[in-house]
């Protein structure tokens, strides 16, 4: 039996391992992370990883605000993994000790509770995706939170209590303004119980605005087959990503690392980057997904090899890019043709439907907002119009060729029952826009009704292949 990675076998692994150089028993805490999934372990944690190399203040501890999934995977390796960077044929294998411990909420409230009150927690992080913002639903209130708004609330309920100051509080999803929807959800978590602690929140709580963008798609047993046979040790915590990794962060008041020396980016305005990143990166993904997973194409690479879906992207970023207004630093055309490689990379193996999941929640700032800014200034949207469309029919559970598939999405019972009656386009399209994502300014606009009927009516008769041809001919 091969065993296990963990720090009795470190020693073990092959020489070009790459393993961190700091004494792990020598660190601190100094950071809490809410939701610790595949992307904070190849983002954040790594970032705090080649920190502690110079500083042993900034230790992580994680929490599973669900289930035991991820501490299962962890614990018995004493917090260690690997983050596989893959690029083409090369491959690099980097152990991260960043990860102290990992929690889980549901089985002990009061713990992680106990964690955000400890001295030594200086920054919380949270990667939640855009539906785990919202109020928290227990009947206790703060006494046993269950969201992440209403564990950070009583942590810095506790803190307050005890005279400690404030932890500073840093959302990582792909939300616009996402510091903003935290600070509003804490605020409202507070105020339910204590409106005194609602207003020492709003006064002394920092909830910076944050962007950040790696890809990194789900683990697979093949690959963690594959890593064992690389490195001589299972490792069931491994993650793989791109070489890219990007962090910009509001500056913010209070104690934090230095950042900046581990290639983050602090700046006073985050939304130029923010709306770079999700209207071109995210939004073409997307794009891809819906359009990409109706045509059976699995793989994002895949898409972009084809001359007809990589022409689509570009035509989707023309009418994208135009909405934006680049920060200085930011090349827009170099950022496309970064984007196209990293899109390219095969090695990354990244699934459509990985990027399918949730699409009614990423809709509104990656497709939608675009939208609307270029219909307000008498602009076509054609390529993005197909997204939507792509995304409408996604929502019917069948590829072009028949396959059945399970929509992942919060709000597929609602689609569900909204386009059941109606096989035609037009009927689909007035029915779906009903939903609260979708703006009044949209779905009373009738230049944006009769495009994305167009392109549904396109989907339904020709398949999303046939589709994306119009835009390589274009």
């Amino acid at each position: 039996m091969i065993p296990r990675l963990s720090e009795a076998t470190l020693d073990s692994l092959p020489a070009d391992v790459v393993r961190f150089g700091y004494d792990r028993r020598r660190t601190q805490a100094g950071v809490v992370h809410l939701g610790i999934g595949a992307f904070h372990r190849a983002h954040q944690a790594a970032i705090f990883d080649s920190l502690l190399e110079g500083d042993p203040r900034w230790a992580v501890r994680g929490a599973s605000l669900r289930s035991p999934g991820v501490r299962d995977q962890m614990m018995p390796q004493d917090g260690l993994y690997a983050l596989v960077v893959r690029e083409g044929d090369a491959e690099q294998v980097r152990v991260i000790g960043a990860v102290r411990d990992v929690l889980v909420a549901p089985e002990d409230p009061a713990a992680l509770v106990e964690v955000l009150a400890a001295p030594e927690t200086r920054i919380v992080t949270l990667t939640v995706t855009e539906k785990g913002y919202r109020p928290d639903p227990g009947e206790t209130g703060l006494a046993a939170p269950r969201t992440a708004a209403g564990f950070i609330a009583a942590g810095l309920a506790r803190r307050r209590e005890r005279g400690l100051a404030p932890f500073a509080a840093l959302s990582c999803d792909n939300l616009p303004d996402n510091g903003a929807h935290l600070r509003a959800a804490v605020l409202a978590a507070a105020e339910r119980d204590d409106p005194a602690l609602r207003d020492w929140i709003a006064d002394r709580v920092a909830f910076p605005k944050t962007m950040v963008d790696r890809i990194v798609p789900a683990t697979d047993p093949a690959d963690v087959d594959a890593l064992a046979r690389r490195i001589g040790l299972v490792d069931e915590a491994m993650v793989k990503a791109e070489p890219f990794l990007q962090w910009v962060i509001e500056d913010f008041p209070g104690e934090r690392p230095d950042f900046e020396s581990a290639g983050v980016q602090m700046t006073a305005d985050v939304a130029p980057w923010e709306d770079a990143k999700l209207r071109l990166l995210n939004g073409a993904h997307s794009a891809i997904a819906y359009l990409g997973g109706l045509a059976g194409i699995s793989f994002v690479d895949d898409f972009v090899a084809d001359p007809a879906g990589r022409a689509y992207v570009e035509a989707l970023w023309d009418e994208a890019q135009e909405t934006l207004s680049p920060p200085p630093g930011l090349d827009p055309l170099a950022y496309r043709a970064a984007l196209m490689r990293r899109f390219a990379n095969a090695a990354l193996q990244h699934r459509t439907r990985q990027i399918a999941m949730d699409g009614s929640q990423k809709l509104p700032q990656r497709l939608l907002a675009p939208i609307a800014e270029r219909l307000k200034r008498g602009l076509p949207v054609e390529a993005l119009a197909l997204a939507v469309a792509g995304w409408i029919r996604w929502q019917s559970g069948r590829t072009d060729e028949g396959e059945a598939f399970t929509v992942d999405d919060p709000l597929a019972g609602e689609t569900t029952k909204l386009l059941a009656p109606h096989g035609d386009p037009a009927a689909q399209v007035r029915a779906i826009l009903t939903l609260e994502i979708f703006p009044p300014a949209l779905r009373e606009n009738s230049r944006f009704v009769d495009v994305v009927t167009r392109q549904l009516t396109r989907l339904a008769k020709s398949g999303a292949r046939q589709a994306i041809l119009q835009f390589a001919r274009d």
